[in-house]
């Protein structure tokens, strides 16, 4: 039987975080969690947006717990401050979706100085996770999502030597070795998980080809050149409606089935329902090994997995 929003167990006791909330995946990710009964954080950059999407949820599901907390993952100040924010209102975190990102844009450097799509997409992510660690270590047991795409297949691992692809940087290029990371990120903080004995897990997801503004601005930035406009057009007319292309990463996040080290993603790759798929990229020992070294050494953040 298919995955469904209707499959989600009752979430009444759970605090969950999602990023890039204010739209799309994220967007119908916050409105699922919401409606099974989770408070959920809303973390988002452009603050108008999440208004709106606040407000869509709240006519969505009436009576959902909501908040919304400003976080920019291209800025470590704010992703600390993010951090800060939601570990002061509370004192456990169930679900961590790290869900947020950008796509084959034209090269630029993060406020820190990082290319912009592994910042965004992985260094961020990584140093959220990390600052609210302890949060989650003191859940029942606590799920991370991260948020991968077949795009994936496409990227390299992170180079310790050029992390930030200083003079080598193309769009998809990029994008590609920040879905691998984010792929390793989440190999790699499960292995973490279970050295350290405790009962947190982490599964990967990606939502196949969905039709939400992701293309749009990917085109609008004009970095992706043609191939973005051949993908936002495949995506509006063939690709998954958003609350469809989200089920993977819910289901990451809700199917009580669900083990740590799972990836969910369609059943027929860039659509279908939402199902557990085999891990097929080798290598994962290494270049996770030295996806670990750079975030360390670039964020200044150490992901501290211990029993309080």
């Amino acid at each position: 039987m298919a995955y469904t929003t209707d499959s989600i167990p009752d979430l009444v006791d759970d605090i969950a975080v999602v990023t890039g909330a204010n739209g799309g995946l994220g967007l119908e990710t916050a409105k699922a969690l919401a409606d099974a009964g989770a408070h959920v954080v809303m973390a988002a950059r452009n603050q108008d947006k999440a208004r709106i999407a606040l407000a869509e949820i709240m006519t969505a599901a009436q009576g959902a717990r909501l908040e919304v907390v400003e976080v920019d993952l291209g800025s470590l100040v704010s992703v600390r401050a993010a951090a800060d924010t939601i570990l002061a209102r509370h004192d456990r975190i169930d679900i961590l979706v790290n869900n947020a990102g950008v796509m084959a844009i034209p090269e630029r450097k993060t406020v820190d100085g990082f290319e912009m799509q592994l910042g965004v997409n992985h260094l961020g992510h990584w140093a959220l996770t990390a600052h609210l660690m302890p949060a989650l270590l003191r859940a029942h047991a606590a799920r991370v999502v991260s948020v991968t795409s077949t795009a994936h297949h496409i990227g390299k691992a992170v180079d310790p030597a050029n992390p930030h692809l200083e003079g080598r940087y193309k769009p998809w290029r990029s994008y590609g070795q920040s879905k691998l990371a984010n792929y390793h990120f989440a190999l790699g903080l499960q292995a973490a998980f279970e050295r350290a004995g405790v009962s947190a897990s982490s599964l990967l997801a990606h939502p196949g080809l969905s039709d939400t503004d992701l293309q749009s601005t990917t085109v609008a930035e004009g970095g992706g050149g043609r191939a973005a406009g051949f993908f936002r057009w495949l995506a509006m007319s063939t690709g998954m409606k958003p609350a469809q292309g989200a089920l993977p990463q819910i289901r990451a996040a809700t199917d009580p089935a669900a083990q740590g080290g799972d990836f969910y993603a369609p059943r027929f790759i860039n659509n279908g329902a939402a199902v557990r798929r085999p891990f097929l990229r080798p290598g994962r020992k290494n270049a996770i090994a030295r996806l670990w070294e750079v975030s360390e050494r670039e964020t200044g953040v150490v992901m501290e997995i211990a029993h309080e």
